[in-house]
This record gives structure tokens, sequence and C-alpha cells, in this order.
């Protein structure tokens, strides 16, 4: 001990002070951990945070691979019609050719139109005479 003691009265004051903060740190702790409504509330903020950030993801990766497909349709429709618009063409061609090997055989042996315009001639003159005949 000093002469007049005032030492250790201050360094006991010093200990209650921090015994005193130490005590109302714990007291704190306590009254948090005894707040259940508080601990649930944060709890569920923590769990609807993680929802939120896994929907996040979740759209995300849908919409990528949605964007993905439809790529890939649309690439699919395209070879498709690349396809059809080929087909289109090489029918037109055949048809090009056949009606021009018709029109050419019909130029060279004029026959069968011969017969269809005598077989039309005909026909009229058979009219006539039949209309003429119920006067």
């Amino acid at each position: 001990m000093t002469g007049n003691g005032t030492g250790d009265t201050e360094a006991l004051r010093e200990e209650i002070r921090r015994t005193r903060v130490e005590l109302g740190e714990t007291m704190e702790l306590l009254a948090a951990k005894a707040d259940v409504k508080a601990r649930l509330r944060e709890s569920a903020e923590q769990a609807k945070g993680r929802m939120r950030e896994q929907a996040a993801l979740t759209m995300a990766r849908v919409r990528g691979q949605a964007a993905q497909k439809a790529g890939e349709v649309r690439g699919q429709a395209a070879q498709k019609a690349g396809e059809m618009r080929g087909q289109a063409a090489q029918k037109a061609r055949v048809a090009r050719v056949q009606a021009y090997e018709k029109g050419d055989a019909l130029r060279r042996n004029p026959a069968p139109w011969a017969a269809v315009a005598a077989g039309a001639l005909a026909t009229v003159v058979v009219l006539l005479i039949v209309r003429g005949r119920r006067r």
C-alpha cells in the first residue's frame, strides 16, 4: 500500500468501472439471446435474402437456357427453310424443263392440235345444223 491509499482506491475504481462495462455488455448479449422475436425476425430476413438470391440465380440460368434453345430452334428453322427453298427451286427447274419439252414437242408435231381444232370445228358445224333444223 501507498502512504496515502489513493493508488489503491483509484485502481479499485478503475476495476469497478471495467467490471460494470463488462457486466453491461454481458447483459446486452443475454438480452439479445432472450429476445426470441428479434432473433426469429433476423433469421427470417436472412432466409428471405438467401431465397431471393437463389431465385435470381435460377431465373438467370433459365433465361440463359431459353435463349440458347431459341438460338438452336432459329438455326434449325433457317436450315429447314434453306432446304425447302432448294427443293422448290429444283422442282421449278424440272417444271420449266418439262414445259419447254412439251412446247417443243408441240412445235415439232402439230398433229394433236390440228385434231383438236378439227374436232371443235366439227362440233360447231353439227350444232349449227341441229339448230337450223329446229326453226
